[in-house]
Parts: C-alpha cells; sequence; structure tokens
C-alpha cells in the first residue's frame, strides 16, 4: 500500500503500450500555452492502457523525434518518474526507494536525495533520454536545507517536513501578522529562524533552499532559485509577488531565494549531466513545487470546489477555492494557482502510521473483511508520534490509539474511519468555517486510494462522492510543469 525505508533501492519502469484492446485513443490536442495551467494541463486526456514491466530499451510508444517532458516526485520515503508527451501520455514510469545512507548514526538525507536523482535518470529507457525537452521537480512542502552560497553544499542537516521549531515560533510570531502560515513551528521561516538562532559559523555565506530547490540546483547549477509554492511557507506573499517588507527586514532574509512561478525555465541541464546521460543539449529545467500540489496537478481538479485528498505516508488535502484562506492555529494556508487558491493543509495522521502496525498483506486481508456501512464506534487520532500541524497546529499533540479491541479488523476500522473524521469533520468543514469554497467532490491520490473499503467509509463519512485520480502520481503533474515551463518561453 505505502512503501518503506529500504537499505537497497528498487527499481521498477513500466511502458505504456498504444492504445487498442477496447481502450479509446487519446484526443490528439495542441500542446497548451499562456498561463492556464490549472485550466489547460491538467485536462490532458491520459488513458489507461496495457503496461508492461520491463528493463529494456524497448516499449514506450511515441512519434518519432516527439519532445517529452519529465516529472521527478521526491516524497517521504521514496520518488519516483514519470515521462509525458505534449498530450499527456505517458511513455515511462519508475521509482525508487531511498538508499539508507548514515552519518554519525543519523539518516544522511541529502545524500540519499542526491543519489536517488542520478538513479532515477539512469533508470529512464535511454532511447527516450535524448527525446526529453524539459524536467521539473517537486519535493516535500517545508523540507528545508542551509546550504553554501558558493559550492551549494548543505552545511546544516534537513529540516524534514514534519520537524518543528518551536524555539522560532515567538520570534516569528513578533514580526508576521496575526495567524500567518509562518507562524506554526513547522514552517520554513520557524526552521530559518531556529537555524539563526544557533551558534552556527558562516552565516553570511549560507542559503535557504527547499528540498525540490536544492535538487533541480544540482541539474541547472544556478544557485539560489525557488518557486512559489515552495517558497510560501518562508513567508514569500504569492498576491504581492515578492517577500513581505516585515521579513525583507530582518537580518537572516539575506538567506532568502529568489522565486519565480512554478514551471518557470530557469536554464539548461548541466553540460556535465547531460553528456553522461545522453540529454539532448537545449533540454531545460524548470522551477518545481510541493508533492502534495503537483498530485493536485496530476489529479486534474479543476473547477473551485473540487479537492484533492492524497493518502500517502500523510494526509493532505487541497481544495480549489475562489477565497484565499490563511490561519497558523489550524495549519491552515493558500497556494497561488492561476487567479485562484489551493486551500488546505496537511496532517502527520495517515499511511506511516498504518505502516507502523500491520504489514501490507494485513492491511489487504483486514480490510477485506471490513463492512464500510457501519460506523466505527472508536475514536482515535492516529499519529506516528507527538505533534500535529492540521487540523490544528499542536506540537504537543498526543497519538490516541486506545482502546485497542481484541479484533484486529475492528481496530483497523476504527483507524481508517478516525483518518476520515480527520479528513472531513476536522478538515474540509474547517476549511468552509473559514471562508473557502464549499467542497463538492473528492478525487484521491496516494496509495490509500487503492483501499477501495477506505474509498467507502469516507464517502459515508464526508457525505460526499469520492473517487480515485486517473493519475494519482505527483511525478506525472511535475512532468505537466515540465511541459508547461518550455511552451512558455
Amino acid at each position: 500500500m505505502l512503501s518503506s525505508l529500504h537499505p537497497h533501492p528498487t527499481f521498477a519502469i513500466s511502458f505504456l503500450f498504444p492504445c487498442s484492446h477496447g481502450f479509446p485513443s487519446p484526443k490528439r490536442q495542441s500542446p497548451p500555452t499562456g498561463l492556464g495551467l490549472n485550466r489547460a494541463l491538467i485536462k490532458l486526456r491520459t488513458p489507461r492502457g496495457p503496461r508492461l514491466m520491463a528493463s529494456g530499451s524497448n516499449g514506450g510508444v511515441h512519434e518519432v523525434g516527439e519532445r517529452l517532458y519529465l516529472g521527478m516526485d521526491f516524497g517521504t520515503s521514496g520518488a519516483r518518474f514519470a515521462v509525458i508527451d505534449k498530450h499527456g501520455l505517458i511513455h515511462a514510469e519508475g521509482k525508487r526507494e531511498y538508499p539508507l545512507f548514515m552519518s554519525e548514526e543519523k539518516m544522511d538525507w541529502t545524500r540519499s536525495w542526491k543519489a536517488t536523482l542520478f538513479s532515477l535518470l539512469g533508470d529512464i529507457p535511454y532511447h527516450l533520454r535524448k527525446l526529453i525537452a524539459s524536467i521539473s521537480i517537486d519535493g516535500t512542502s517545508a523540507t528545508t536545507l542551509i546550504v553554501d552560497s558558493n559550492t551549494g553544499e548543505p552545511i546544516w542537516r534537513p529540516f524534514l517536513y514534519n520537524e518543528n521549531c518551536p524555539d522560532a515560533v515567538p520570534t516569528v510570531k513578533s514580526i508576521a501578522p496575526p495567524n500567518h502560515t509562518v507562524c506554526s513551528g513547522s514552517s520554513t521561516l520557524c526552521k530559518l529562524v531556529s537555524w539563526w538562532k544557533k551558534d552556527a559559523p558562516n552565516k553570511k555565506l549560507a542559503l535557504l533552499l527547499h528540498q525540490a530547490d536544492w535538487l533541480l540546483w544540482l541539474l541547472h547549477g544556478k544557485l539560489g532559485v525557488s518557486d512559489y509554492n515552495n517558497a510560501l511557507k518562508a513567508g514569500y506573499d504569492p498576491a504581492l509577488e515578492s517577500y513581505p517588507p516585515w521579513l525583507l527586514s530582518q537580518p537572516y532574509s539575506q538567506l532568502l531565494p529568489s522565486v519565480r512561478a512554478p514551471g518557470t525555465t530557469i536554464g539548461h541541464l548541466k553540460e556535465d549531466i547531460r553528456s553522461d546521460f545522453g540529454f539532448p543539449s537545449d533540454c531545460a529545467v524548470c522551477t518545481g513545487t510541493t508533492d502534495s500540489i503537483a498530485a493536485f496537478l496530476a489529479a486534474r481538479a479543476t473547477q473551485p470546489g473540487k479537492a484533492v485528498t492524497s493518502l500517502g505516508s500523510t494526509l493532505a488535502i487541497k481544495l480549489l477555492s475562489t477565497t484565499r484562506i490563511e490561519d497558523a492555529r489550524y495549519g491552515v494556508y493558500s497556494h497561488r494557482l492561476d487567479d485562484e487558491w489551493l486551500v488546505g493543509g496537511a496532517s502527520n495522521t495517515g499511511g506511516a502510521v498504518l505502516r507502523q502496525l500491520f504489514t501490507d498483506e494485513q492491511l489487504e486481508k483486514l480490510s477485506e473483511q471490513i463492512d464500510p456501512m457501519e460506523a466505527s464506534s472508536l475514536d482515535y487520532y492516529p499519529l506516528q508520534s507527538v505533534g500535529e500541524r492540521f487540523p490544528v497546529a499542536d506540537p504537543n499533540m498526543a497519538p490516541r490509539l486506545h482502546p485497542r479491541p481484541e479484533s484486529e479488523v475492528e481496530f483497523l476500522h476504527g483507524i481508517l474511519e478516525s483518518i476520515a473524521r480527520i479528513e472531513q469533520a476536522k478538515g474540509y468543514n474547517l476549511l468552509k468555517e473559514l471562508g473557502a469554497t464549499q467542497v463538492d467532490e473528492v478525487i484521491t491520490a496516494g496509495g490509500g486510494a487503492r483501499n477501495e473499503k477506505w474509498t467507502k467509509i469516507r464517502e459515508r463519512v464526508l457525505g460526499l462522492p469520492v473517487s480515485s485520480a486517473i493519475q494519482a502520481e505527483a511525478a506525472y503533474g511535475a512532468a505537466l510543469l515540465a511541459l508547461k515551463g518550455v511552451h512558455e518561453k
């Protein structure tokens, strides 16, 4: 159901055969132009057809000389890639779990991410690499790196997406507007302030980058570039298209990266990478986004009121709204998406808790025995550890998984239903109360979307139609950004 950390990378790649055997042929469309990412790109049709698991160089079907677009998704436990054409058809997909690199008895995340990045590049079939016109990457929101502004090398361990820095909250609250997104202890700005307050060397040479920014820098070589989705939790104001004065007046603002729209061409792929892997000389590298936004783009939710719940290691909800909502008390924030707003938040509950308690085989067998139309009386708050980000920002919230019934089926039922209640009563209902557009449909992405019993439980609890995204992978959304980048140059 969900991937887990493994000391050795796994490799899977699939090729999409031509639509046949009763599958409709895709409608051929002109490539989208302009700024209409949400309206144009995510409407591209991606038909499901027969797939073949393969590791050779034969497979992906494309017109001779047709350009392709590469997206990569760096999630919490592994990374994926997707190669698409201008019509949105997938030609290759692959995934890797992060290799287990240790440094001083701690996980060396940057080394692991870098190794995975270049492993994925090598996993792309060679005959497709020479056709790739552009690349984009998404990463986990608020995963923060402090790097040397000359070399790009990390000078501090990365602050992970769910890491809380309560020591920085009073300082940030003293300068930011009330209930601003950055006032949450897990925000990028709180992580920056926490680092700044430490007795860290070379502060004048330091630079802040997000996970996606740093991985993209490894490809294009231009330090200090971010996108306005990743930069939101650092304090960037996407409505003003700048950092606000209250932030720029602080001494640590010198570390902040420049910001561009997601899917903007930064430069070309570095020459040594092009020659080593066989990419074309004009292969562009584009700004990225966060993993949950990439999943939203892939799901093709195009109208206000449409929402996407990502059920991966964590629970993230995103609702397309005509109104911008920000309230750090609840971990609610809004990303800009063209002329509308992507409102939501990310909880620490989700599939990672299930993986602590059950194997994949147990999840499958126990789920089959659940009656999804029967409400569970168990009231849990499933968390891996202490601390919650959304729908309440509480670094001291403790997991609640008791009482535990003797029946494992009842226990799993209670957990699945409790996560659904967090999604509905404490998630989408909260967004409505704060002024967001009313949700009328929920599309599900992530590994949890494959659990049919859970989907039926969520549909009952939400009181809304719930469906699985035709394209559920964030890597597909990142590939759409890569496509956008070269068609807007």
